[in-house]
C-alpha cells in the first residue's frame, strides 16, 4: 500500500539522485574547459626539419601532419600530445631531391610512410613552459626523446613551439655511402609549431 511515508522516501531520494547529477554535470563541465581536445589550425601551424648539408643549414618543410593535443591547463601533467607527419610530403629548398628522400636510403617512404610522436609525460616548468617526454618513432625505429616546450596566447589562439634536436643515423635515415656526416650531418633540429583555435 503506497503511503505518505513511501512518498517522501521517493521524493528524498529523486533529490539526491538530482543532486548528484547536477554535481556529475558541474564536474564534466568545468573538466571540459580546463582539459580538451584543441581543435588544429593546420594553415598556422608547421613542422620542419634543421640540417647541415656540407656545412650549410637547410630548412625542410612537412606539409602534411596531424596533431591530436589534449591539453589540461590547471594540470599540465594530464596533459597529452600525438603528431603523426606524412614523410612522403617533405619539402625540400632544391624540390629535385624530394624523391630522393623517400627512397630506401633515406625514409623509405614507401614502407614507413608517417613519422609519429606520442607523449608519455609532461612536467610544468612554470611561465607557460613544460617539460616533454615521449616516444619518437621515424623509419620503424622508435626512440624516448624529451625537449622542452613553450605555450603562448595568440589571441584566443595557443601556440605550442619547440624544438626536438635528433641524431638522423639513430633512426637509420642515410644508409650506405650518406651515413658519411661530412656531408649531410648527424645531428637534426625539427622545429615546430602547432597553433589551436579556441
Amino acid at each position: 500500500m503506497f503511503s505518505i511515508a513511501n512518498l517522501n522516501a521517493s521524493t528524498k531520494l529523486g533529490k539526491d539522485i538530482s543532486k548528484h547529477l547536477l554535481i556529475a554535470a558541474a564536474v564534466c563541465a568545468s573538466g571540459s574547459i580546463l582539459a580538451a581536445n584543441l581543435n588544429v589550425d593546420n594553415g598556422k601551424s608547421s613542422v620542419h626539419a634543421v640540417f647541415k648539408q656540407m656545412e650549410v643549414p637547410v630548412q625542410a618543410k612537412f606539409k602534411k601532419f596531424q596533431a591530436t593535443i589534449d591539453y589540461n591547463a590547471a594540470k599540465p601533467e594530464l596533459s597529452t600530445a600525438k603528431v603523426d607527419i606524412d614523410v612522403s610530403s617533405i619539402d625540400l629548398p632544391a624540390p629535385e631531391y624530394n624523391q630522393e628522400v623517400l627512397k630506401k636510403e633515406w625514409f623509405n617512404a614507401a614502407q614507413f610512410a608517417k613519422a609519429s610522436f606520442v607523449s608519455t609525460s609532461m612536467k610544468s616548468l612554470g611561465a607557460g613552459k613544460l617539460d616533454v617526454s615521449g616516444n619518437l618513432s621515424i623509419k620503424g625505429k622508435t626512440i624516448a626523446v624529451r625537449f622542452p616546450l613553450q605555450i603562448k596566447t595568440e589571441g584566443k589562439a595557443l601556440s605550442f613551439e619547440g624544438n626536438l634536436p635528433i641524431k638522423r643515423l639513430q633512426f637509420n635515415i642515410g644508409e650506405g655511402e650518406w651515413k658519411d656526416t661530412s656531408m649531410v650531418a648527424d645531428e637534426v633540429v625539427i622545429q615546430f609549431k602547432v597553433v589551436t583555435n579556441p
